[in-house]
């Protein structure tokens, strides 16, 4: 396949262009599941919720439910051919039969001619409990020993033997809190039979493949039989990956049922409550050092939340693995990676997918080993990252030495980092946003202020950019020109407001040098392109923007050949270029010259496919080479806290962020800003919390706006700066682009260690393990309450090892 290289004045790749849909999401006009127009006869769907967190059905009487008003039909799990919507494990039912697994599990559904009177029965329904003892807590999930998968871990050289002779040893523990995806548009299902047991299904789903596969295995379907749509979403971050099939599955099951079309559309309240969350962390470490701050050995214990199912767990955990060393090299660590069982809605998907969870403890530990020093933290990180290999891309990374010719460049799960910029990007943001002289500014400043605290941190991201598992590293699309010219585009991504399809308008635009007026995307639909991933793991563009390049070509190629056989030239001299078609002299107007080629009976349209190169991971030993490249950044976040209320404020964010060439700049730095404040969001304000106790243990209290705090324009820091950091991907993705989607959220780790920061501030003896100076804890996420229990504790033990001291000098 020959890739022509023209000069192009239509060349769309690089340039600041307005999302596809802008004009529609600020009008109103942008169509929705809910805003497409119904079938006559739609019917409406109901839940019936579990009121306990764990035990079992004794009784269930449904009789008021089917004599409400409006109710056509209720439906039980004891119906279901095939009762399981989960995505790798079979342990989800669609509808609980028995067995009630967490507070708001669905045990049933009705349905009606209206939405409220759906939602009017469903609460009618009079259930008798055996209520059992639920697990709510990763502490208790480890006491008892309730795993959802066998514990694992991975190591590389003897962690034990560094730990026993390091200079300086420091033994920790954190917890960072789960998160709400707090999409703007909730989970909805559309489903309508058509002819000859075929079913149309429009659906708020990243994964319409799989969708297709749990519907098709809910009804007793061939897949060919199913059609799921997805023009676009309000949001999904990961939350309607594997998350959307369960009311996909439902809504599915009853238009088959019932012959009639039928809607499922999730209220905000009961949204939160019956849909699964980012996974919580708990951790524990031991760690190793010398006097300049390197990391000798590392042991950590990660333990995740993943509530009462499978779900996506298995891969999440992986990811949170991979990413312990973020931007470090670690040559001797161990984790153990333990997969919580519990009695809460089942954990899933979510941006950054283990990622932010992995990086967590290893920053909170460059924090920890820079106080205990009294070596600027930024210099700690500075000394333990990889060796920067930016300037030895042209390094036989196959070589038997590798090691000696590029040493620290090795993970702890057998990746060689490649491209890594980290070392030069941090240099420069740290003088671009002058942190060294502001780090002395705000330490007079504490010393000057008794009751607000200052905090500044830097800290960077090495992300990973492929999926875990090698599978999904695929994607196709189709590339139909139509005889005037214009062109429309399919591929297997999915429209979340991401950009997507706005990048891929530019990627086919710029193949042919036409007007983006000429190129349209229609809608993610399983019955144009098969077997389709999930648009996750920041993979969208990557994947989708290969596939429709390739269908492109095949196209180019194909004119180009049409071209230089009636200008009697070869097919290299032929030339797109501002909308018309070039070669040795002769010239034709796109459309006119497609018109000439349709005449010829040349094809014009084609599918691309491609799948990631170069990529490889063996799920048992944890061991390979799983990410195709690495997207990095930096920023630098500066806080205030009033260490009397424990309320706190972002005052600055600076941020250098890496994403090779960007396609969109405009997009991508909108990426950066949305996935930073959602990162923000996670660690200061966003607190899931379940009653522990009494009638409603189990439930989750925080299933609302009014009690769930994400962050709102009034939280934005008042200076916020972002920039791209100059620089092009070594491997070869589409235009040497790289991935925005999810690096940028863990950013946000700089303002949690700005914080512990501010928080170390407010006391001034400081606490010591076994002699050595230990920062304050502080819990994520660092919410007022948090905050004010950290000055607390801390102040607390500087009392009683003063105490003690007194004690031991008399």
């Amino acid at each position: 396949m020959n890739e022509m290289t023209v000069t192009q004045k239509n060349t769309y790749v690089g340039k600041s262009i307005t999302h596809e849909s802008a004009h529609l999401h600020v009008s109103g006009k942008a169509n929705y599941v809910d805003d497409i127009p119904e079938v006559e006869g739609t019917l409406y769907a109901g839940l019936g919720l579990a009121e306990i967190a764990h035990g079992k059905i004794i009784n269930m009487d449904l009789s008021a439910v089917w004599q409400a008003e409006g109710v056509v039909s209720v439906l039980t799990g004891a119906e279901l051919l095939h009762n399981n919507c989960g995505p790798v494990v079979a342990d989800e039912p669609i509808i609980a039969t028995d067995t009630v697994s967490f507070f708001g599990q669905v045990i049933f559904v009705v349905v009606a001619k209206t939405y409220q009177q759906a939602q009017q029965a469903s609460r009618l329904a009079k259930v008798a409990y055996e209520a059992l003892e639920p697990i709510l807590t990763i502490e208790q999930a480890i006491a008892r020993q309730s795993w959802i998968l066998p514990p694992v871990q991975l190591t590389a050289g003897d962690a034990n033997a560094k730990l026993a002779v390091a200079p300086y040893r420091l033994q920790g523990m954190a917890q960072v809190g789960g998160q709400e995806h707090f999409y703007l548009e909730g989970q909805i299902c559309y489903a309508y039979p058509k002819e000859e047991d075929m079913l149309q299904v429009l659906c708020s789903t990243q994964h319409p493949t799989e969708m297709q596969l749990l519907i098709s295995e809910a009804v007793g379907y061939g897949m060919h039989q199913v059609s799921v749509e997805v023009r676009r979403m309000g949001g999904g971050f990961g939350g309607k990956e594997s998350q959307s099939a369960q009311w996909a599955c439902i809504t599915a099951i009853l238009s088959v049922k019932l012959k009639r079309p039928v809607k499922l559309r999730l209220d905000r309240d009961t949204d939160m409550i019956v849909t699964g969350k980012r996974h919580g962390f708990a951790y524990q470490w031991d760690v190793g050092f010398d006097e300049q701050g390197m990391i000798l050995g590392l042991y950590i214990q990660l333990a995740s939340n993943c509530g009462s199912s499978t779900d996506l767990s298995g891969p999440v955990n992986d990811r949170a693995i991979c990413h312990v060393d973020n931007g470090y090299y670690l040559d001797v660590v161990t984790i153990d990676s333990l997969r919580c069982k519990t009695n809460t809605v089942s954990n899933t998907a979510f941006r950054g997918f283990g990622g932010p969870q992995g990086m967590f403890p290893i920053e909170y530990i460059m924090d920890d080993i820079g106080y205990a020093l009294d070596i600027d933290p930024l210099i700690i990180r500075q000394r333990n990252f990889y060796t920067a290999m930016s300037e030895q891309a042209g390094i036989d990374f196959s070589a038997e030495n590798i090691d000696e010719i590029a040493p620290r460049s090795k993970t702890p799960y057998g990746t060689y980092v490649k491209d890594n910029i980290l070392p030069d990007l941090v240099s420069k943001l740290a003088e671009h946003c002058d942190y060294f002289t502001r780090r002395e500014t705000i330490k007079s400043f504490n010393e000057q202020s008794p009751i607000i605290k200052k905090g500044l941190a830097l800290t960077p991201v090495k992300f990973g950019i492929s999926f875990n598992a090698t599978l999904f590293n695929q994607a196709g699309a189709l590339v139909h020109i139509y005889t005037d010219g214009t062109i429309l585009v399919n591929h297997g991504g999915t429209e979340m407001g991401q950009g997507l399809y706005s990048k891929i308008r530019q990627i086919v635009a710029h193949e042919f040098s036409l007007d983006l007026s000429k190129i349209r995307l229609s809608a993610t639909d399983t019955a144009k392109v098969p077997n389709t991933s999930a648009t996750a793991a920041s993979s969208g563009t990557d994947l989708n923007g290969k596939a429709a390049q390739s269908a492109c070509i095949n196209i180019r190629n194909r004119l180009q050949t049409f071209a230089a056989e009636l200008a009697n030239t070869k097919p290299s001299q032929v030339q797109f270029k501002d909308g018309y078609i070039y070669a040795s002299g002769q010239s034709w107007q796109f459309a006119e010259f497609i018109k000439l080629a349709y005449q010829a009976r040349i094809q014009l349209w084609d599918s691309g496919f491609y799948k990631t190169p170069d990529i490889h991971w063996n799920p048992v030993l944890r061991y390979g080479r799983p990410f195709f490249y690495f997207a990095y950044g930096a920023a630098a976040s500066e806080v205030a806290i009033d260490t009397l209320t424990g309320e706190s404020k972002v005052l600055r964010v600076d941020i250098l962020h890496d994403v090779g060439n960007s396609i969109n700049p405009a997009i991508d730095i909108g990426q950066i800003e949305g996935g930073f404040i959602q990162g923000m969001g996670w660690l200061t304000s966003e607190e899931l919390y379940w009653v522990p106790e009494g009638r409603k243990q189990g439930h989750l209290f925080t299933h609302a706006p009014s009690t769930y705090k994400i962050p709102t324009a009034t939280d934005m820091p008042k200076i916020f700066n972002v920039k791209l950091y100059d620089n092009q991907n070594l491997e070869n993705t589409i235009h040497r682009s790289k991935a925005v989607g999810e690096p940028p959220f863990m950013l946000a780790l700089s303002v949690f260690s700005a914080l512990r920061d501010a928080v170390s501030a407010s006391i001034t003896t400081p606490i010591l393990q076994n002699g050595i100076k230990v920062k304050p804890f502080l819990s994520a996420p660092a919410t007022p309450e948090a905050i004010l229990q950290a000055i607390v504790n801390a102040k607390q033990l500087v009392n009683s090892q003063t105490h003690l001291s007194n004690l031991s000098n008399q």
